[in-house]
């Protein structure tokens, strides 16, 4: 080792310190193209919390309203979630390189690539426009949503697994599902039963969401009162929509905790 590696032990790292300048250039380049400005930050701040100020007190009319539609989007995230997982599992599993011949991954992979390529919100126009408006389109919205996230998430969990209690059972003769269900899934169970309990807080959250375009749900009551300047009903809409994902963050994480002990 020469000497002056022996002075500076740390040696800097040019190319990395010009990555991060051209990274601030392109920012600053991109700030003013997009005519972002101090003025209309500080006007955004006062508008805001003007509107702030008119959401509170909270609205106490029309619970019942808010009851029914809290309700339809709770049910449209558990039926979307239980579907969409339930096809998640095949789907990664025929998505595993390290189990499945080509032939059968790269059309399983395509079908998640698909399901992850379009916002929530662009899916749930396009199955409004060809389911027409209500929790069905939430619904098939929400699967697809499910495939794509723990679809991947699933293969890539099956291709970090050891071989070696696949090849054990194998070589001791064991049909396929047995494979499956003794050296793969003890071994992605509970990962598995992560990815599946955020994909429904996750479906929670996007079914409040989904309404704003008719795809059912609460969304649809909080884009009228917005567009109505209701905004202390608006208000109460908000603090419904933070209990209830609220409750379904506790659920989740009841339930990962039932299945890890």
């Amino acid at each position: 080792m020469s000497a002056a590696a022996l002075r500076t032990p740390f040696q800097p790292n040019w190319w990395a310190r010009f990555g991060f300048l051209l990274l601030l250039v392109y920012c600053a380049y991109a700030v003013s193209e997009l005519s972002i400005t101090w003025e209309r930050f500080v006007t955004g701040l006062h508008t805001g919390a003007k509107f702030l100020a008119e959401l509170f007190p909270p609205s106490s009319k029309r619970l019942g309203l808010l009851f029914d539609n809290l309700v339809e989007t709770v049910q449209i995230a558990v039926i979307a979630s239980a579907v969409g997982i339930a096809l998640s599992l095949p789907l990664g599993l025929l998505s595993a390189r390290n189990l499945m011949p080509g032939w059968l991954t790269w059309p399983a992979r395509a079908v998640i690539a698909i399901s992850r390529s379009f916002h929530p919100v662009i899916f749930a126009i396009l199955f409004v426009k060809a389911v027409g408006f209500g929790p069905l389109a939430g619904i098939l919205t929400l699967v697809f949503a499910s495939i794509g996230f723990v679809g991947k998430l699933f293969a890539e969990a099956i291709e970090e697994i050891s071989l070696k209690p696949v090849e054990a059972v194998t070589a001791a003769g064991a049909p396929f599902m047995s494979v499956l269900t003794y050296a793969v899934l003890p071994q992605v169970f509970n990962r598995f039963i992560g990815f599946a309990t955020y994909q429904f807080d996750s479906n929670l959250r996007n079914s409040t969401m989904i309404g704003v375009v008719g795809a059912g749900g609460i969304g649809g009551t909080l884009f009228a009162a917005f567009q109505r300047f209701d905004y202390d009903f608006l208000c109460t809409i908000l603090l419904a929509i933070i209990g209830l994902i609220m409750v379904g963050e506790y659920l989740a994480v009841r339930i990962k905790a039932t299945f890890n002990d």
